[in-house]
């Protein structure tokens, strides 16, 4: 019996006719139970025929699901990759054009808008860069055949009740081949959570929408623990007899400690008060770059779980809102 991922990767030409209709008819069998299964979740047939109409499996997301990039980036060059003179111009452009926005943001969710920023100017280069995947046909796709199947079914089922709530409509629910929409580049499910309206128009629009998306951004740090007028972090040097086995984001002292122990800042602004809890991080290993991260940092990761990406959005947004 072929299996659905060789019905879509048939070599021969003799067989590809018939295993091409095969994987056709799997395709619409998979939908056919997906439907059912949001119909118990009180998606309406309206919703349900205008986001399948005219799905077939997307050859493409499948390739980038399967061939994703094994080469992992030491800390520098990831720096030098993302934070680059031309994202910050643009960092710095985006900042200006939207000061006057981002701070009702921040006195709506209590968030600072050089983390926004940083966000943003990670996820969509300031909205420049969404991604052109139908997330419809894409999330379809790869809970049918991908790697993580029960997932982006989950995801599925979360994209159809925001269509269902009339948020968008399935031609304008555009992202990443992965299903992450918008310029926030949320998945679904955190939509459903995170999204907010505004800019007070009757629908969340991470597309869109400028007010839309940076008030998005700010209320996913707000509920992820965002302590406001509190910084992420900073770069610091260590002394020359640094034990660099307390370093990492798990051995939180008080700053105060870390202070004795000779951590001071390098980037001109002073350490945070003695009492708060810190953890010192070296991303490139001893004897690189250096910084001491605040509880914020821990709420950057849970956008993003990766010290590296938490990094890069407090230095950009520090950076381009200096």
């Amino acid at each position: 019996m072929l299996s659905r991922r060789s019905l879509l990767a048939a070599s021969f030409p003799a067989a590809l006719a018939v295993q091409a209709h095969a994987a056709t008819d799997s395709f619409q069998g998979f939908l056919a139970g997906l439907r059912a299964e949001a119909r118990r979740n009180g998606i309406s047939v309206a919703t349900l025929d205008r986001a399948f109409a005219g799905v077939q499996p997307n050859q493409k997301v499948l390739e980038r699901d399967r061939h994703q990039p094994e080469f992992t980036m030491t800390w520098a060059q990831y720096r030098a990759l993302l934070i680059t003179d031309q994202r910050i111009t643009n960092g710095r452009a985006a900042w200006q054009q939207n000061r006057s926005l981002l701070g009702r943001v921040q006195d709506r969710f209590g968030v600072e808008p050089g983390v926004i920023v940083g966000i943003w100017g990670l996820e969509s280069s300031f909205g420049a860069g969404m991604g052109d995947f139908h997330v419809v046909e894409a999330l379809a796709t790869l809970a049918w055949e991908g790697r993580r199947a029960g997932f982006f079914r989950g995801e599925l089922i979360a994209a159809l009740r925001i269509l269902e709530n009339g948020d968008v409509t399935p031609a304008r629910m555009t992202g990443s081949y992965a299903g992450a929409m918008g310029q926030p580049q949320f998945m679904p499910s955190s939509y459903l959570r995170y999204a907010v309206d505004f800019e007070g128009h009757g629908r969340r629009d991470i597309w869109n929408s400028k007010p839309d998306v940076l008030g998005s951004i700010a209320n996913y740090l707000a509920r992820s623990g965002w302590r406001s007028g509190e910084s992420w972090g900073q770069s610091v040097t260590l002394p020359s007899n640094f034990n660099t086995s307390s370093a990492g984001r798990d051995d939180r002292r008080p700053v105060g400690e870390w202070a004795r122990q000779g951590v001071r800042s390098l980037d001109g602004r002073p350490l945070a008060r003695a009492d708060v809890q810190a953890a010192v991080i070296l991303p490139g290993g001893a004897g690189g770059d250096a910084f001491l991260v605040y509880a914020n940092f821990t709420a950057i990761r849970r956008y993003n779980p990766s010290d590296y990406y938490a990094l890069v959005v407090g230095l950009l947004g520090d950076i381009v809102t200096a």
